[in-house]
């Protein structure tokens, strides 16, 4: 094992671009770029960029009517099949999307290879986390769902345990798709409640097919959720399912749309409790699972304010040199903001909500509260179904 970070990264990546008036602005996957090389991380992990998904990995999980869809649709956006989900509002169809599709698909693929056989304890793509496509359909912003063939490139080189812990604000629902019938792989989701959010799934009651009962898991939590509620739900129930587990690999997406800025989602939480988060996530795969941890992007939409610095200190917390939140921002990265945006940039690496104070579960439980009964939802649904007291 060498033990040493990579970040997977192709400039290629970028043309990832729905469109001038689509939320998923390419931006933010550059200007989280320039900011890890403005704090000098690009030297303490290993730049790696790997080839794109061919059509036996994107088969993995897609169907290959979907993938010829997409390679239409791209050879001729005009063309878009929108019964594929392709050519909607959400997912315009544009030049060149299967190859760049493909291309981030491979960045999570080959962070998945490499923790998997040694080459690396930790693995990066800040470009992926694209959760909600589907095997036959793309949905939410996503074409190729990268997490889910990641984890299906671990099943296929002999992994038999894999966790997927997403806290993207929206829930992961085509990783969960993707395995709703494989006791392999447990998926567990933080999320917006779906009576508030797209896609309107991840009910506690999602728990898995017959075959896999408990190892689908959800939180929906309450819009308006802030610090102390989204990290007392994350700790009430994910260390438990991942101690009881025992992943040989955890998978994590980090979407930094629950942020308090996010002009698409409903949640109010700060850029100091997702790092924390990421820091227990890291904590996590170095307790459960020898190190072994494949770190995913995932939405965003607050380009400037929020992505950048969130997914920095994702990189930084995998590469083994964290950036402490009262970090000054060097002016050389906030010159390219302004130079690629015209907005100006945020002055250190935090929110100042630091320290985030929370409540753990062993300090009582509050029937009245919201946030309680949805934590109460999950693990009265799942964790009987492994054996575990609710």
């Amino acid at each position: 094992m060498s033990g040493r970070a990579q970040l997977m990264w192709d400039e290629a990546v970028t043309g990832y671009d729905f469109g001038p008036d689509h939320p998923m602005d390419p931006v933010r996957l550059r200007l989280t770029r320039g900011l890890v090389d403005a704090f000098g991380l690009d030297r303490d992990v290993a730049v790696v960029a790997a080839k794109p998904a061919g059509d036996s990995t994107l088969r993995l999980v897609h169907r290959e009517d979907y993938v010829a869809a997409v390679k239409a649709a791209s050879a001729d956006p005009g063309a878009a099949d929108q019964a594929y989900g392709l050519g909607t509002e959400d997912d315009p169809a544009f030049a060149g999307m299967h190859e760049v599709s493909a291309m981030i698909a491979g960045q999570s693929v080959g962070a998945a290879e490499a923790v998997w056989r040694g080459e690396a304890l930790h693995a990066v793509n800040f470009a992926g986390g694209l959760h909600h496509a589907m095997p036959g359909s793309a949905s939410g912003f996503c074409v190729y769902n990268d997490a889910a063939l990641a984890i299906a490139r671990l099943l296929e080189l002999g992994a038999e345990r894999v966790a997927y812990v997403d806290v993207d604000v929206h829930h992961g629902d085509g990783v969960q798709a993707a395995f709703w019938e494989d006791p392999r792989v447990l998926t567990i989701s933080l999320h917006e409640h779906p009576r508030t959010l797209f896609p309107q799934t991840g009910w506690p009651e999602e728990t898995g097919a017959d075959s896999a009962e408990g190892t689908a898991v959800n939180v929906a939590l309450p819009a308006g959720t802030g610090d102390a509620g989204w990290l007392r739900a994350f700790h009430s129930v994910v260390p438990e399912l991942i101690a009881d587990f025992r992943p040989q690999v955890l998978v994590t997406q980090h979407g930094a749309d629950t942020h308090f800025e996010d002009p698409l989602a409903h949640l109010a939480v700060s850029l100091d409790a997702q790092r924390a988060v990421q820091v227990a996530c890291h904590d996590l795969a170095h307790a459960y699972a020898d190190g072994r941890w494949v770190a995913l992007g995932g939405g965003g939409y607050a380009v400037v304010e929020v992505v950048p610095r969130s997914w920095t200190h994702l990189v930084a917390i995998a590469a083994g040199r964290p950036v402490d939140p009262g970090t000054v921002i060097p002016e050389s990265w906030r010159q390219e903001v302004y130079a690629r945006t015209r907005q100006l940039a945020p002055m250190r690496m935090t929110d100042g909500r630091r320290p985030v104070a929370w409540k753990d579960w062993e300090g009582g439980y509050d029937p009245a509260d919201r946030l309680d009964q949805a934590i109460v939802a999950t693990r009265k649904a799942v964790f009987p179904l492994r054996g575990m007291l609710p």
